[in-house]
């Protein structure tokens, strides 16, 4: 372990794993520490039997769930969109070679108590129930705005400047309902609250398209993916990746702290009596509690269940976004199930979480509208964790600290974080130009 490092990575969480795959191919030397016995840090699946320590303090789950080893619940479980910078990373590193993907079933949305599926095209909107007939016309003129835009492409832009308007004009020169907007904004355009009404439309626009462009790639009821097994292979994924180009892997260190010097500069990490010395260190929260602060709590009930959501056509996997009007918060809520058919449950099981932002100290009573659109339920969990943020300055210590994973339950925030770190640790911008349609991540029927 006394060896020099270009950079040593704390924590095998997705985001440190995707690091370290990234870093390792630009021909870093990288050293990668965890303390843990496992892979995935906070964003580790667990087996029945680690899901039943955890939670209820014992090793023995009722026989009627089903063999233990065929679970693989996530305790951060989010889907990843089939276009999105995620899938750009997996293809441009070659990570989808060590994974198998499976496409979700369902997209949805909660709108005045009822669930419904989220259009995303202009065909989509003529058909929604979510919409009377003259919002329907409205909705299909603005999706084809949408679809036909395209930066390079002046004509297409029916003479609105994106980044003069905000999205909150565009949205009201077509005359959009209030309900439509918060569907639009926060289960497809997948902003966390509305403060994107008043920022420039580019953005706005743009993850709409995603959205669509996503949905029409697998021609599927989504436009999301998700591995076999659970989301526990992608950080094994990656620290594959990063072995493969010479990163080196240590689990089951115990107290690795990392060394200072004088100038409060990161000089290494040391760990059961030796120091690997280093230039840079890239960690989650828990390694430099003292260079984070608290900026909220996640709060969840991971449920396990006999049968699908219902009024989402029994699908095996889906996704519920209860935007914060629907339900009077100042959080969106999100139900993200999914079941035996991406392996992560035995057969006939399904896995639902129902996840948002803790507003209150009670989240039997915050989380019971969500867990009330699950019918019965065979097992549930109830969980609480801190998010942090990072206070220090990369600048003058080195080092390199990831937020913690928000309540969403797709890729967008996480991502952000892992492109805003790699900038920050190498100076230079993540090449992704990789061609989608060429690449081999389509996932399995």
């Amino acid at each position: 372990m006394d060896e020099e490092y270009d950079v040593i990575v704390l924590g095998t969480g997705l985001k440190e794993c995707i690091l370290s795959g990234l870093l390792s191919v630009d021909g870093l030397k990288v050293l990668h520490m965890d303390r843990n016995d496992y892979y995935g840090g906070a964003s580790t699946s667990l087996n029945l039997n680690q899901l039943w320590k955890r939670f209820r303090g014992d090793d023995t789950p009722p026989e009627s769930l089903g063999p233990s080893k065929e679970y693989n619940v996530d305790m951060i479980p989010k889907f990843m969109m089939a276009n999105e910078v995620l899938v750009r990373i997996l293809i441009h590193t070659d990570v989808t070679k060590y994974l198998n993907f499976k496409a979700v079933d369902g997209s949805f949305v909660y709108n005045k108590s009822k669930i419904y599926k989220v259009p995303a095209t202009d065909v989509e909107a003529l058909k929604s129930p979510l919409m009377g007939l003259f919002e329907k016309r409205r909705a299909r003129k603005f999706f084809i705005y949408v679809q036909d835009y395209e930066d390079s492409d002046p004509k297409s832009h029916e003479g609105l400047d994106l980044n003069k308007i905000t999205a909150r004009d565009l949205i009201s020169k077509y005359g959009l309902e209030d309900d439509t907007i918060d569907f639009i904004g926060h289960a497809l355009a997948l902003y966390l609250n509305d403060s994107y009404l008043d920022q420039p439309a580019t953005d706005f626009v743009k993850r709409m398209k995603l959205y669509a462009e996503s949905l029409a790639r697998f021609q599927g009821g989504s436009p999301y993916i998700y591995p076999l097994y659970g989301l526990g292979e992608l950080p094994q994924g990656f620290a594959r990746l990063s072995a493969v180009y010479g990163g080196t892997y240590m689990l089951n260190k115990p107290d690795c702290s990392v060394v200072f010097d004088d100038a409060g500069k990161v000089i290494g990490v040391s760990s059961e009596g030796e120091t690997a010395k280093c230039k840079k260190v890239v960690c989650d929260p828990s390694y430099l509690p003292e260079k984070v602060h608290k900026v909220g709590r996640v709060t969840r009930a991971i449920c396990i269940m006999s049968h699908p959501i219902p009024d989402t056509k029994e699908s095996h996997s889906v996704q519920v976004i209860l935007p914060q009007k629907q339900l009077g918060r100042k959080s969106d809520m999100y139900l993200f199930c999914c079941s035996y058919s991406h392996n992560v449950a035995a057969k006939g099981k399904y896995i639902a979480f129902v996840t948002t932002e803790a507003e209150t100290d009670n989240p039997e009573a915050e989380l019971k509208p969500g867990i009330d659109l699950l019918g019965p339920v065979d097992e549930i969990f109830y969980d609480t964790y801190d998010r942090y943020e990072p206070t220090n300055s990369p600048e003058t210590d080195s080092c390199f600290i990831s937020t913690s994973y928000d309540a969403t339950t797709h890729f967008e925030s996480t991502v952000k974080d892992v492109i805003g770190l790699y900038n920050k640790i190498t100076g230079k911008e993540l090449d992704l130009t990789v061609d989608l349609n060429a690449a081999s991540a389509a996932p399995e029927e």
